[in-house]
């Protein structure tokens, strides 16, 4: 999905001849639509900077990466480079897919024989861009079609709640009549009926709109999934990681410069316990567990070993505890420890949306609609999955959903959802005040660079509280 040349992706302009000839057989399509998803692959090599360093489950343990320290510690300015670099792969990705259905929209079924399937991806990746970037950002532009420079420069942000209606909604209710309940072959790890599905069923949680979530992720539970019976399957790399419990992932390819680099990234900076691991290269020692997620776990919670691994040192191949030096970071997860060829070609993916993420958004949908005893039934899935005992379906509405919260952090510790989590459940100021946030950063700053391009405040001002 990934393998596409890097001289094809790189579109150029839409003004120009090169591609008007570049869109016209289905091969071109296809083709296009790769380009989109390797827009992803670059997106979420840094997700986990917003999703899982912003949120109480993350720290940088180790100071010297002052660019982490300062999402830790909400001290982020709006001339963040890594801002800057979000806001223009994601631009990029959704320029992408917007060439795509401006130019299938007229394409001749008979040639592209996939258009429906081809039109259903491009939403698909587009919606799940602004998703992304409305729960990072807020209010952003909302671009549907391809602009030109001097058009881009007029453009101002558009409400959160338009950009769901108009964008997220729609292009999600579309792709998921025109994709497939399933692929064979080379085509898995595309976009499926029930990627959209989910995604569509979380965005009405996030609207707070739990009747149509609720009806909507009643709908992916029908379509085959289900959990695998052992939790750190999920993060055995040496296994196909396209199996029941997987709905939709951004894919990574080791041994063709197209791997991840979680790898490198999340372990701590010890020469020993990387070679333990098979780890090549740099160890960039992020992305550390906190204290208060370790106690969050259960002692018998199956989940805990891989999640947050063993505070201070590794197990090696003999059982043996090997302490880590104290300049390194003392804690780590394990999820994405695997053995690589290169620095930075990790095949560990990154998990957008799995079966278990979509059992506790129905039984949080459930819950919300008053139906607390068939949504405990649903979290009871997952939660005894990690070897806990089921929860009682006497639990009220409140107690509920204060242990569907807790389970979602647990059981989807590091795949970027706490941050987002906190945010749309109004808790992340009451939890995260002690750590430096105020109440105004539930977002973060629109990058100083884009406020200067369109230079105009009063289409396009900062968050507020930023500058």
């Amino acid at each position: 999905m990934m393998s596409c040349k890097k001289d094809f992706i790189q579109l150029t302009p839409v003004s120009t001849v090169t591609i008007d000839q570049l869109y016209k057989t289905d091969k071109d399509f296809q083709d296009a639509v790769i380009g989109g998803y390797n827009g992803l692959g670059t997106l979420y090599q840094s997700f986990w900077i917003f999703g899982d360093l912003r949120s109480d489950d993350s720290r940088q343990e180790v100071p010297g990466n002052i660019a982490n320290v300062i999402v830790d510690n909400f001290s982020m300015a709006s001339d963040a480079a890594s801002l800057n670099t979000a806001w223009q792969n994601y631009y990029s990705t959704i320029y992408r897919c917007n060439l795509i259905l401006n130019k299938i929209a007229t394409a001749d079924v008979a040639v592209v024989k996939n258009k429906n399937r081809d039109i259903g991806e491009a939403e698909f990746i587009r919606a799940l861009c602004y998703f992304d970037l409305v729960r990072i950002f807020g209010d952003v532009p909302e671009i549907t079609t391809p602009v030109t420079i001097d058009q881009a420069y007029k453009i101002g942000r558009t409400a959160t709640d338009k950009i769901y209606t108009d964008v997220i909604i729609k292009d999600l209710s579309d792709a998921q009549n025109k994709l497939p309940v399933k692929y064979t072959g080379t085509d898995v790890g595309r976009a499926t009926q029930g990627a959209a599905k989910a995604l569509l069923g979380k965005a009405y949680l996030y609207r707070k709109d739990f009747a149509n979530a609720e009806t909507k992720l009643q709908e992916v539970t029908t379509l085959g999934y289900a959990l695998l019976p052992n939790y750190n399957s999920l993060f055995d790399y040496t296994k196909d990681e396209h199996h029941s419990e997987y709905i939709f992932d951004i894919e990574y390819e080791q041994g063709i410069s197209l791997g991840s680099n979680f790898t490198n990234t999340f372990c701590p900076n010890s020469a020993a316990m990387g070679k333990f691991y098979g780890v090549v290269g740099t160890l960039n020692e992020s992305n550390s567990p906190t204290d208060s997620l370790r106690a969050a776990f259960d002692p018998a919670d199956l989940r805990k070993d891989i999640s947050v691994g063993v505070k201070g040192g590794w197990i090696d191949g003999t059982g043996t505890f090997v302490p880590l030096l104290a300049t390194t970071s003392l804690d780590y997860t394990k999820k994405y420890l695997t053995s690589e060829p290169a620095f930075n070609d990790s095949r560990a993916n990154w998990k957008v949306i799995r079966y278990a993420d979509v059992l506790l958004m129905y039984a949080e949908a459930l819950n919300e609609n008053g139906k607390t005893v068939q949504a405990i039934g649903y979290l009871n899935q997952v939660h005894t999955r990690a070897g806990l005992t089921a929860l009682p379906t006497t639990l009220s509405q409140d107690d509920a959903r204060q242990k569907i919260y807790l389970e979602r952090r647990l059981e989807l510790a590091f795949e970027g959802q706490r941050w987002f989590d906190l945010v749309r459940t109004g808790r992340a100021f009451s939890i995260l005040q002690k750590s430096g946030m105020l109440p105004y950063m539930t977002v973060f700053p629109i990058p100083l660079s884009q406020i200067q391009l369109v230079n105009n405040l009063s289409i396009f001002p900062q968050n507020q509280g930023y500058f």
